[in-house]
């Protein structure tokens, strides 16, 4: 999701410093774009890099997040102040808030920006970002992330935004396993699974069964 995010800011009209632990992506990704697109080999050497403005981040779970800012960004004696931290990543609510005071200690900004809409939604720059932190540094990501996505809410302090995230996903997999559940019943009682897809997705049952 996160070479999609940053190919949709290049359309933009933004050049990118970029760094992954994998060096097949980040080559992959310098041929797509090429001088928009510089590749750097460590967070250190991206922190430091010069006319840094934000720094936006996709990971995986809590630990990466807590490992990329705790120990790599936020310690940096190369951060310049005023820099805005944008993590667009799906971790714990506590993390995003005990890094959103640890940026604050720092004199930079930082909002949590986790997204829905997938890879489809990431491509397509269609994304719905749920964004916790002050309104400040709302607004100040604001712009960035309207070039990745098209809805754009602002949920309320450090935290929110992935606080919000959790709540749907919550009913998202609620969802699928109800849907799980009902298609193995349908299965036991002898209704042809295809069939019973159909009238699902023609009925009451699609508020919960995706098509």
């Amino acid at each position: 999701m996160g070479r999609h995010m940053a190919g949709n800011l290049i359309k933009a009209g933004h050049n990118l410093v970029c760094y992954d632990v994998s060096a097949t992506a980040l080559h992959s990704f310098k041929e797509l774009h090429g001088s928009k697109a510089s590749t750097t080999s460590s967070i250190s050497n991206l922190v430091s890099h010069p006319d840094l403005s934000a720094i936006i981040t996709m990971l995986p779970s809590s630990p990466h997040v807590r490992e990329c800012y705790g120990v790599g960004i936020l310690p940096s004696p190369a951060l310049s102040p005023g820099t805005l931290l944008i993590d667009a990543s799906t971790i714990n609510p506590e993390v995003s808030r005990q890094l959103s005071e640890l940026a604050t200690s720092k004199g930079v900004g930082f909002v949590d920006a986790p997204v829905s809409g997938g890879v489809g939604g990431a491509e397509a720059g269609t994304l719905t970002f749920m964004v916790g932190g002050t309104a400040r540094n709302f607004d100040s990501a604001r712009p960035f992330l309207e070039k990745m996505g098209k809805n754009i809410v602002h949920v309320g302090e450090a935290g929110a935004g992935c606080a919000a995230k959790l709540c749907n996903n919550l009913i998202l997999g609620a969802s699928m396993l109800a849907v799980a559940e009902a298609m193995q019943l349908g299965a036991k009682l002898g209704v042809d699974s295809r069939v019973l897809s159909g009238i699902i997705n023609s009925s009451s049952g699609r508020c919960w069964a995706s098509e």
